[in-house]
């Protein structure tokens, strides 16, 4: 189900906001919610990076090289 959603911002970024969604061919909250959908998956990504990164610092996963990693898919 979705919700609507109402935001003020000002002026010059719904210029902005209109001018990009225009470039794209799309409406102005099509592309609003495009814009949020890609931000909310980039801390995403962020969030597991910064796990995996806690995990080699931690010890509980290490870092291979890559001949070290293919050397291991020969068998």
């Amino acid at each position: 189900m979705n919700k609507r959603v109402t935001i003020e911002m000002p002026d010059e970024m719904l210029k902005l906001v209109e001018g990009y969604a225009a470039e794209k061919g799309a409406a102005p909250d099509a592309y609003m919610l495009e814009v949020i959908e890609q931000h909310l998956e980039d801390l995403h990504d962020i969030a597991l990076a910064e796990a995996a990164m806690e995990r080699i610092r931690t010890g509980e996963d290490q870092i291979i090289s890559s001949e070290e990693f293919w050397r291991g898919m020969d068998d």
